[in-house]
């Protein structure tokens, strides 16, 4: 993710940062914008991580519907590998299944939120700013 305002921490020779010249409510955007960005990325990997295992859950299904009625399955339960029945582990595949996408739509409309709030306070942050650009 790109965005159009750096957030940097620069010092001049008298050893004054950039941002301590700038006034309080600038620097309170330019930390907001920091936590929304930070919260995006924490959003973006947990959507990730959703859909990784999302896309195994597919592949599952998929290779249980190659496989006959009675073909023996066994089932990851912690440590221990139990004898289960494939209309059994269907209905629980397809059950994480539809869980798994309300959570990717949840953090779709999160992340959707938060890019709107970044533009919001990086248009805001540049206002701010013009008056004191040369």
């Amino acid at each position: 993710m790109s965005s159009g305002i750096a957030v940097a921490s620069l010092e001049d020779e008298n050893g004054m940062s950039e941002s301590s010249k700038l006034p309080p409510q600038v620097q309170e955007r330019l930390l907001r914008l920091q936590q929304l960005q930070q919260t995006l990325q924490s959003v973006l990997g947990q959507k990730q991580q959703i859909e990784i295992e999302l896309m195994e859950v597919e592949q599952a299904l998929g290779e249980l519907e190659k496989m006959a009625e009675d073909t023996v399955i066994y089932k990851s339960i912690g440590s221990l590998l139990v004898k289960t029945g494939k209309a059994k582990i269907i209905a629980e595949l397809n059950e994480r299944k539809e869980l798994l996408n309300m959570r990717v739509k949840v953090l779709s409309k999160q992340e959707e939120r938060l890019r709107g709030q970044i533009k919001d306070l990086q248009t805001k942050i540049q206002q701010d700013l013009q008056p004191v650009s040369p």
